[in-house]
């Protein structure tokens, strides 16, 4: 109920300053999904929980939640922790059960805030989530973020969500570092093309 009044109420101010979405339509209704999106702002988690009518379990850093106060209401905004900089495995847990349950997981696969190009370095955590589970990863481009008050009136302001990224092919193969890393790539050059239209 919180959840759903705060981002209704988000939404319609963000509408007013030009915000807009895009490809909604490729977002299952229904199952187990991986959002994965770029991060250059924390307007990001805002701007794609009001473009998605499911809510969102996003994973964020860990020190977010060293104030009780706001670790209460990201909590209450379905977001969980994860240690970044080494391999959580309570966190790759409980997000596998967010799937397993056939909720929407929310990750940022460059693992923290960072501009977005074709070369950059990104985390194998959301692929290896993905192969784990078998969910669909639906590619997410955050645009217009990156300014100090995102307005939308003169420049764009726009999340796009692209079609389910195909990983089918690597199917039944061994999750080595290679794999991981070639399924991480794909899935920002995805984002990154999302990001150039």
């Amino acid at each position: 109920m919180f959840y759903s009044v705060i981002r209704d109420i988000a939404k319609l101010i963000f509408i007013f300053l030009g915000f807009k979405s895009e490809g909604i339509h490729n977002l299952p209704e229904k199952g187990p999904v991986i959002i994965a999106a770029n991060h250059v702002s924390n307007w990001d988690p805002v701007l794609v929980a009001i473009s998605v009518k499911r809510p969102i379990c996003f994973m964020a850093k860990a020190e977010l939640f060293s104030n009780k106060g706001f670790a209460k209401v990201l909590k209450t905004a379905h977001a969980f922790p994860v240690k970044r900089g080494q391999a959580d495995r309570k966190a790759l847990k409980y997000a596998l059960e967010i799937l397993e349950q056939g909720k929407v997981l929310g990750i940022f696969p460059e693992g923290a805030r960072k501009k977005v190009v074709p070369d950059a370095k990104v985390q194998s955590g959301v692929a290896l989530i993905a192969l784990k589970s078998g969910a669909p990863v639906i590619p997410i481009a955050c645009k217009g973020t990156d300014r100090g008050f995102p307005l939308g009136w003169t420049k764009p302001l726009v999340v796009r969500v692209g079609e389910p990224i195909n990983l089918e092919k690597y199917e039944g193969q061994k999750l080595s570092s290679s794999t991981l890393e070639q399924v991480s790539k794909e899935i920002m050059n995805e984002i990154n093309t999302l990001l150039s239209r």
